[in-house]
Parts: C-alpha cells; sequence; structure tokens
C-alpha cells in the first residue's frame, strides 16, 4: 500500500500557545483515510510541526505498517533534517527527531517532500482548530472538524507560486508520442483501439529513435496499445532495452467518438461536446473522462517514480497522458489541457525532483521529423 501522510503546526507566538494537524491519504485516490489534531500549550513552532509529523506517521502506523510512505510538509526544516541534509541542532528537536525516525523505519519507504503552505491547506487547517478549541477551552475532534473540509477534498488541485530549489538529481522522463496513425492523418478521436502506424508513422518513430540514442536512457515504459509499443521497440532496438508496458499510460476511451472528427462529434453530439470541453470529469459517451485518466496517469508516474529513480526514462504514450504529466509538473488548471498541442512522434521532457517542484524542460520538440 501506498500512503501520503501530510503534516503541520504552529504556535501563536514562538513559543506561544501552539497545535498541530495530521492527515493520512491513499496515496492513488487521495482519499483521507486518517486525521488527527492536538492543542499543545505553550511551545514553538518546530516542536508542533515534529508533533504533527509524528502523529501523522504514527495513524499511518495503524493503518499500514508495511506502507511506502511519503511524508508532505511546508517546514523546510523538518523536511531537511529527516532527510538527513541539515543537522539538528536544538536540543528540543533532537528527541522529536528521534522518535519521527523510529516510526519512519518500521514503513517499508519513506521519502520527505517540502510543499508549499497553500499545499498543505488540510493538516494546517486542522492545526488552527487545535489551537482555537484549546482557546475555547475544549478538546479538538473529528466530528467538529469535518463541516470545515470542504476545501481540502482535492489538494493537488491547489496552485501556488511557491518555489524551492531542489537539492537532490531528477528523476528524468522523455516523453514521446507515438507516431502517425491513419486516424491522427485525419485527425480523428484515436483512443483504445489498435490502431496501426502508416508507414510516416514507421519513419517518425525510426528518426525519434536515432534522435534519441544520446540520451542515456535507463528503462523505457510504453502504453500497451500497439502503436505506442511499435513505436517505442524503434528505440528499444536502437538502445538495446527492453518494453516494458504500463497499463495507466494508455490513452482515454473515447467511447462513442472513436473514430470520428471533431466536427463530426460537434455535429452528432454537440451538447455532450460542449459539457466535455466545460468539465474534465464528463466522460464522452461510454467512454473515460479526463479526470479518471489523470488518476491512473498519475498512479502509473507515481510507480514509474519509485522504480526508477533518479534514472532516465522514456515514456511512449499518447496525447492525453503526455498532456496531464505535463499539467501536473506546472500545476496548471485542467483547461490547460485544451491549450496544449502535442505533434506526432513529439518529445516531451520533464525532471521530477523528490525534494522540490518538476521542471518542464522540453515541450512538443520535431527537430528530429526534419
Amino acid at each position: 500500500m501506498r500512503l501520503i501522510v501530510e503534516a503541520d503546526g504552529g504556535s501563536r507566538g514562538n513559543p506561544g500557545p501552539a497545535g498541530y494537524g495530521a492527515v493520512v491519504r491513499d496515496a492513488v485516490s487521495g482519499e483521507v483515510l486518517a486525521e488527527a489534531a492536538e492543542s499543545l500549550g505553550v511551545t514553538t513552532n518546530n516542536v508542533a510541526e515534529y508533533r504533527g509529523l509524528i502523529a501523522a506517521l504514527t495513524k499511518a502506523a495503524e493503518l499500514a505498517p508495511d506502507a511506502d510512505v511519503e511524508a508532505r510538509m511546508d517546514s523546510k526544516l523538518v523536511v531537511e533534517q529527516m532527510s538527513g541534509r541539515w543537522r539538528i541542532k536544538h536540543p528540543d528537536m533532537k528527541p522529536l527527531a528521534m522518535e519521527a525516525r523510529k516510526l519512519a523505519s518500521g514503513f517499508s519507504s519513506v521519502r520527505f517532500t517540502w510543499i508549499p503552505r497553500e499545499r498543505n491547506k488540510h493538516a494546517d487547517r486542522l492545526a488552527n482548530e487545535a489551537m482555537d478549541a484549546a482557546a475555547q477551552g475544549r478538546e479538538w475532534s473529528a466530528s467538529s472538524s469535518a463541516a470545515s473540509s470542504a476545501d481540502d477534498e482535492e489538494p493537488h488541485r491547489e496552485t501556488s507560486a511557491g518555489w524551492t530549489a531542489p537539492t537532490g538529481a531528477p528523476t528524468r522522463t522523455l516523453l514521446l508520442r507515438h507516431g502517425e496513425t491513419p486516424l491522427s492523418a485525419e485527425k480523428r478521436f484515436a483512443g483504445v483501439g489498435e490502431i496501426p502506424l502508416t508507414e510516416t508513422g514507421v519513419l517518425q518513430a525510426q528518426a525519434a529513435a536515432k534522435a534519441l540514442a544520446g540520451r542515456s536512457i535507463d528503462a523505457i515504459v510504453s502504453s500497451p496499445l500497439g502503436r505506442a509499443r511499435q513505436t517505442a521497440q524503434e528505440t528499444a532496438d536502437v538502445l538495446g532495452l527492453p518494453v516494458r508496458t504500463d497499463d495507466g499510460f494508455r490513452e482515454t476511451d473515447f467511447g462513442d467518438w472513436e473514430g470520428y472528427t471533431f466536427a463530426e462529434v460537434r455535429e452528432r453530439w454537440p451538447a455532450e461536446l460542449d459539457a466535455w470541453l466545460a468539465d474534465p470529469s464528463v466522460a464522452p459517451p461510454h467512454g473515460e473522462s479526463f479526470t479518471a485518466v489523470a488518476r491512473r496517469v498519475n498512479t502509473a508516474r507515481d510507480k514509474l517514480l519509485v522504480r526508477f529513480r533518479q534514472q532516465t526514462v522514456l515514456i511512449v504514450s499518447h496525447v492525453t497522458p503526455i498532456k496531464l504529466l505535463v499539467r501536473s509538473a506546472l500545476d496548471a488548471p485542467p483547461s490547460s489541457l485544451y491549450r496544449m498541442f502535442l505533434d506526432v512522434s513529439s518529445i516531451s521532457e520533464i525532471d521530477w525532483y523528490a525534494d522540490g517542484p518538476a521542471v518542464l524542460k522540453g515541450f512538443n520538440d520535431t527537430h528530429h521529423l526534419g
């Protein structure tokens, strides 16, 4: 099982009346599995932040003691100290860090990630609720917290201008869209159907393979659909690497729209098309929404980042999954999906850092196609 824990703490004054908040989420669905908060009397911000982390790891251990855990906090100090990059000098911090490390050592794996405060709203709210409750002479309870939790349901959609310079090496993903197919040549919806490459598409895949030959690629992961696997195999043959497949990187199921042009869909399904364009949670008739696709793409990405940490991976996929990865890297709104254009056999590039934001380094590069 993979879990995300989010923790925060604070004091009103430093030191002052303090409290912490802790949240445990399922890493795949984002569902909140547990939460906790507590007022701490008078102490410092840093003590409260560590107490929040300890509470979050304790809750996670109760749920799944052998889980892979990512601990997210907006405290740069705690993240850097728990990651072993900064020394712990303050005597009040040392026993708390030891307790947190002991808890962390019981999981299959734990990594610590800094996030901007804007993306830690749920834990921050819980910490403030605990401090408010203490000021009113009562204890914090989960039932009293539920009414104010609506803003925290989908934390990954929140955007922030926050930035922190990463300190470690990234996991680099090279994103290759498959070569031309008969449907892409005619600009028709092409989803989960098996559509072979055209002769031009094969030449495009071979050109991409030559362009990628000098990129020190460690692994190749492809959508299971034939047009992507055929494109991936061209690079695999050049590099002498196997092609792994992950269903998370397959194209959207466009349902009844498969094989139609945009104009034809507009004529036959005008209301459904308008609804689809207005809301990523809306699916084409008998198809799949972008929201659903994003969930499986993010799961596939997270697995890849764990398996190939700090390596370079070629992902051979389709328009929608590549756009969703770019959107995630940029922390962009859903509407950004409609403002990107990806050519067949184009190459994009994203660096994913464990202790900082992702970086888009290239997009829709087609120089290799002449």
